[in-house]
């Protein structure tokens, strides 16, 4: 098996990686990310495996301890909000994170063959493509060429938001962030079994732009959700 340290560490060959395959890894892997995210929101930063070492020793082969599914906006940098380095993060990026083919394979191939054991749903407040949606519902008219597609894929969260009452933009948001989850669990056999396993877990996160930290409004299994607090 490979070698390094853990996932703040710098690498030794007396640890291993965190992969789905240790020990409470998942658990691990989320403890991990909201520690670098509350050094984000509190300036404390560690810039953890950013040198030419790290980059020497992940050259070869990588074993990331997360998966990022997140939204394309230029403000949820994903190593950056976390605190993270080079081999660190699996980052899969789509406006409003809607999730077709291409970004379930690559979760399928982090998740099955790197062996990665936290998957994050990562959405943010003041969402484009949720406002986007919504605007294009308002007014019965959808938006030009391939941004269609993304609002279309957004829509099926508007259209539960509406059903529970929910019109503020931030609360549709997190509905669709946690329908995101639902949908790539009911979607892809490859994850669903993972989870079922233990071995990997998913969590679906929103971002506040202004404050810089994350909060947890969905996951898999459910408890996880309880393990993502905000800085103090």
């Amino acid at each position: 098996m490979s070698r390094s340290g853990p996932p703040g560490a710098q690498p030794g060959p007396e640890r291993e990686y965190l992969t789905a395959d240790l020990p409470g890894a998942p658990q691990r892997a989320l403890a991990e990310l909201t520690a670098g995210n509350r050094r984000f929101v509190t300036g404390v930063l560690r810039h953890p495996h950013q040198d030419a070492g790290r980059r020497a020793a992940v050259a070869a082969e990588q074993h990331p301890f997360a998966v990022i599914v997140g939204c394309s906006d230029s403000r949820l940098a994903a190593e950056i909000i976390f605190d993270r380095g080079l081999g660190d993060l699996f980052v899969v990026r789509t406006a409003g994170h809607t999730v077709g083919p291409e970004v379930l394979g690559s979760v399928e191939y982090a998740v099955a063959v790197l062996r990665t054991p936290l998957v994050v749903v990562l959405g943010h407040d003041s969402c484009g493509a949720v406002q986007a949606a919504r605007d294009a519902v308002a007014t019965g008219t959808r938006p030009p060429g391939h941004l269609r597609a993304v609002v279309d894929a957004v829509v099926p969260s508007l259209r539960r938001a509406q059903d529970a009452g929910v019109d503020e933009l931030d609360r549709i948001v997190d509905i669709h962030i946690a329908q995101t989850v639902e949908a790539m669990l009911a979607s892809s056999e490859a994850l669903a079994a993972e989870v079922a396993a233990g071995r990997c877990a998913v969590v679906g996160m929103s971002y506040r732009l202004a404050a810089g930290e994350v909060r947890a409004v969905a996951a898999e299994p459910a408890e996880l959700a309880g393990a993502v607090a905000p800085a103090a």
